[in-house]
């Protein structure tokens, strides 16, 4: 099975985190995973270059918004996706077409900036893309953007639908919600490949088991003797 590994929120404030989930999958026998880099958030020389070291062992690095936080809402129905999924994370849904693609280059040029490879992927903050056409998105620098759905390359206009496992869940209801999709992006994984993204926080969050269990279950090189 194809499984793609990534690990979300990679910002100055939660690097220990990230490094705990990193050394944690690695001995579960995963690949480097994806990480999500949010730019904007006040990095250090150090932390820029905690960021080349994780590049340079072979983690891809993909833009992951530009605050990560929403300053205000985008009408009711960005209230509605708050409330029930994104809390205050999801920036796009707050921009028309021309913020969404301000915010894309912005994020892409960041990376160069700092001295770190551009990354191909960008995944918008709670896979929350916006309102922007699919066609407009030739007109930012990422070659693929990430949804709840799957992943769409951008020259090709071709989508690759894929199973999503998540975890981030520190409300009972939030634990529901992702439980009940989880059992059915498990079963979809077979046929359509399957994405597992992590949060920082998701190892101690109520969903914890279920993500070790996952880790070990779809991992592609299981230690002998796990």
């Amino acid at each position: 099975m194809n499984t793609m590994l990534s690990i979300h929120d990679v910002m100055p404030r939660h690097l220990t985190a990230v490094s705990n989930l990193i050394e944690k999958t690695r001995a579960l026998g995963w690949p480097p995973a994806t990480l999500l880099v949010v730019p904007h958030t006040n990095w250090s020389a150090d932390q820029i270059k905690q960021l080349k070291a994780w590049s340079a062992e072979g983690h891809p690095l993909a833009g992951h918004g530009w605050t990560h936080q929403v300053d205000q809402f985008g009408g009711w129905r960005h209230r509605l996706h708050s409330a029930l999924i994104s809390r205050d994370v999801a920036e796009h849904l707050a921009l028309d077409a021309e913020g969404i693609l301000d915010l894309m280059r912005r994020c892409h040029a960041w990376f160069s900036d700092q001295g770190l490879p551009p990354p191909d992927l960008y995944v918008p903050p709670a896979w929350a893309l916006g309102n922007i056409p699919a066609r407009r998105l030739t007109e930012q620098p990422f070659k693929a953007v990430e949804t709840l759905s799957g992943i769409l390359t951008i020259q090709t206009g071709q989508r690759h639908y894929r199973a999503l496992l998540g975890y981030e869940a520190d409300q009972f209801i939030r634990a529901l919600a992702l439980r009940t999709s989880n059992t059915i992006n498990r079963r979809l994984a077979a046929s359509q490949g399957l994405r597992i993204g992590l949060h920082p926080p998701d190892a101690d969050l109520l969903l914890a088991d279920d993500l070790w269990q996952d880790l070990r279950h779809f991992s592609p090189r299981l230690p002998e003797g796990d």
